[in-house]
């Protein structure tokens, strides 16, 4: 009997010590959705597919007035003063689309050296408005002295 038990704890010991591993290798980070949602400016923003670290006040201000441009898009957002001394500003852009019904988001995750942003495209299921759209994701994370990485 006095085997079977020293076989289970040194079994249950292995097991304890391989998820500690992996929690602290791969981490889910917080970020703070500021706005997620669709431009309807048929393109005339002038903003490309492209993902960003927004890292100080005047990247942003310059990305919100592009996003104004031809719709007042930011009074929607939960936040627009960001403080750049302790967040920085993860910006995802996907193309134009010729209908609507698209949408993005983020699974971000750390490990020991990076921080991964992982780009999740969602398309519409079926018939879709026929609206030109293009799909944006803001979101502010804690400044950090970590690469941050785009999937």
């Amino acid at each position: 009997m006095k085997k079977y038990l020293i076989f289970l704890f040194v079994g249950l010991s292995f097991i304890a010590c391989k998820s500690k591993t992996n929690s602290y290798n791969k981490k889910d980070i917080n970020i703070s959705l500021i706005a997620s949602g669709n431009l309807h400016g048929t393109g005339s923003e002038n903003i490309e597919k492209q993902n960003l670290v927004i890292k100080n006040k005047v990247d942003w201000t310059n990305l919100l007035a592009k996003m104004d441009a031809t719709n007042n898009v930011s009074n929607t957002f939960e936040e627009t003063d960001i403080n750049f001394s302790q967040y920085s500003v993860i910006a995802v852009f996907d193309e134009v689309k010729s209908s609507g019904g698209h949408s993005i988001d983020l699974d971000v995750k750390r490990n020991t050296d990076k921080i991964i942003v992982e780009v999740i495209k969602n398309a519409p299921n079926g018939m879709a408005t026929t609206v030109i759209t293009q799909p944006f994701y803001l979101a502010k994370i804690k400044k950090n002295n970590l690469p941050i990485e785009f999937k």
